[in-house]
């Protein structure tokens, strides 16, 4: 158990498209608009301790109900798979209610440690050492404070159409990252 750079590398890759924070700067906006404020210290401490937490207790939990790590990411595959064709195809096939207010609950969890992230956390699990998902996490959740606290700067440099191009190269990394997880873990559920 050594920190690999290219395990952190990839990880933090992964879990930056499915995060996709950058893509949700539309909704920071409103948020900040609609609240006036947002907590982005303590949103960012929380959804970096749930993401780290289900990373330990996810495994466990699925035990409990009988589903094997291997059966997760490749439901997990699935899942990347819908939201990288959602990021590329600009449509949204999950429907999810807006958030109300910029408290922690929906920046914190869904808005960043979501279902993709935790699904994610435990497919990755299912391939890389813990220690480097962990350093992915804590770069990823790093990233995420920074956007956070400068959302308005990002908004009005990228602009409308630098966001949406930044959402679609990241949904079709996605996407191959989907592709590579669904073949690797669909062999060990016939094997």
């Amino acid at each position: 158990m050594e920190l690999n750079f290219r395990e952190i590398v990839t990880a933090s890759m992964i879990l930056f498209a499915v995060i996709d924070i950058i893509g949700s700067i539309p909704i920071i906006i409103d948020l900040r608009k609609k609240a006036g404020h947002i907590q982005s210290e303590k949103a960012t401490i929380v959804a970096g301790i749930l993401m780290i937490a289900f990373l330990f207790v996810g495994k466990e939990i699925l035990n409990l109900i009988g589903i094997d790590v291997n059966s997760f990411a490749v439901a997990g595959a699935l899942i990347l798979f819908f939201l990288a064709l959602e990021m590329i195809l600009g449509i949204q096939l999950y429907k999810d209610d807006a958030p109300e207010t910029a408290a922690v609950v929906p920046l914190a969890f869904p808005l960043i440690a979501g279902a993709g992230t935790m699904t994610s956390i435990l497919a990755l699990r299912a391939e890389y050492a813990t220690v480097n998902i962990i350093a992915a996490i804590i770069i990823n959740t790093i990233f995420v404070y920074i956007v956070l606290k400068s959302s308005r700067k990002i908004e009005s440099f990228l602009g409308k159409q630098g966001i949406n191009v930044i959402r679609k190269i990241f949904g079709v990394i996605l996407l191959a990252i989907a592709v590579k997880l669904f073949a690797t873990n669909i062999k060990s559920l016939f094997i």
